[in-house]
């Protein structure tokens, strides 16, 4: 939606076709066309929402006809999902976007004789970094723009008070991200109990939803006797800048499976210092060593050596939050939308 709304204010007329759980939520300033109902869908250690509701064909096909779009733009159009119902109508320009990353793929292994007549209607294809480029040309070899995510900068680096409980003084460092095994928070919250002795005054906020692992984080930070951890659960979306602001370093030591860091470079634009893992995906947004510190996964020993260097390194902290901000203004949404409108154009070109 990031990218609609940038390429709308830009002068063009975008339209969100998805499906939506409840329309009552939708927001009224964003032109969605809802289609269908979501299904959980557990996928690369979380759950996607997707829909596959085969009776919307004839409205989809009556929206097309409709609109007479000269672009269709899909997200991870070979998932079955809404894109499968919508390609077999389209007569516009088709873009493809590839956002996933994982070690392999039963579904495009057994699935790709079937899958292909979906993948040869597109006349452009974007990965949004370059594991997601080796993952999905792995099975569907071809030409394909890395064009990766944008960070709403006006939102994240814009300054804004940091939340009042937690401006006293401790130095805090941030996790914000769902709580699912992947994202690492336990190699974390062990980092921290091995690092806090070393460390100045400080607290470790957890910021995300899921409810299972929290309550089984919380156990074990009861049973360690550590202190200051915080678990806020969910917060609202509009509510996540000041946490940014609030943090002097922000750690996410996933352990693998990530095509992209969004939460990375939101991090970044506020200016923090990152503590992260050496994936690939991670690698794509932060040079060890420049914006932050990489340490190989479920290594919590180097994890907290890490956090004790940055924790007790104003200078180095704020070195490492301004060349973050930096690269962060380079993937601003108006940079990134504009060389996916090249990307159309040069598409457009080379349509017969």
């Amino acid at each position: 939606s990031n990218l609609a709304m940038t390429v709308a204010g830009m002068g063009h007329r975008v339209k969100i076709l998805a499906p939506c759980s409840n329309n009552r939520d939708l927001p009224k300033t964003t032109p969605i066309i809802p289609l269908g109902k979501t299904i959980p869908y557990p996928s690369n250690g979380s759950v996607a929402r997707l829909t596959l509701s085969l009776w919307l064909m004839p409205r989809i096909k009556a929206i097309l006809e409709e609109e007479k779009f000269e672009v269709l733009h899909f997200h991870e159009p070979l998932f079955p999902s809404l894109p499968w119902m919508v390609l077999p109508y389209s007569h516009s320009l088709n873009i493809a976007t590839f956002h996933a990353y994982y070690r392999h793929s039963a579904g495009y292994t057994v699935c790709k004789p079937m899958l292909m007549k979906f993948y040869r209607k597109f006349d452009g294809r974007i990965a949004v970094s370059e594991p997601a480029h080796k993952f999905v040309s792995r099975y569907f070899p071809g030409d394909y723009r890395i064009i990766p995510h944008g960070v709403d900068l006006e939102r994240f680096a814009t300054k804004v008070a940091p939340i009042e409980k937690y401006n006293d003084g401790k130095l805090n460092i941030l996790f914000v991200s769902r709580l699912e095994k992947r994202k690492g928070a336990k190699y974390l919250l062990q980092a921290y109990l091995r690092a806090k002795k070393d460390c100045p005054p400080s607290r470790l906020i957890l910021v995300g939803p899921g409810d299972r692992l929290r309550r089984e984080y919380e156990t074990w930070v009861r049973a360690v006797d550590l202190e200051d951890v915080v678990f806020t659960g969910h917060v609202p979306y509009t509510d996540l800048p000041r946490y940014y602001h609030t943090a002097d370093i922000f750690s996410i030591p996933a352990v693998g499976q990530e095509s992209f860091g969004i939460v990375l470079l939101e991090a970044m634009a506020a200016g923090k210092p990152i503590l992260a893992t050496n994936i690939e995906g991670y690698a794509s947004v932060v040079e060890n060593g420049a914006e932050g510190i990489l340490v190989k996964p479920k290594d919590e020993e180097a994890l907290a050596s890490a956090l004790v260097s940055l924790a007790n390194d104003k200078n180095l902290r704020e070195e490492m939050g301004a060349r973050g901000r930096a690269k962060a203004e380079a993937l601003s949404w108006p940079v990134i939308a504009q060389r996916t409108l090249d990307f159309y154009e040069e598409c457009m070109r080379g349509r017969p």
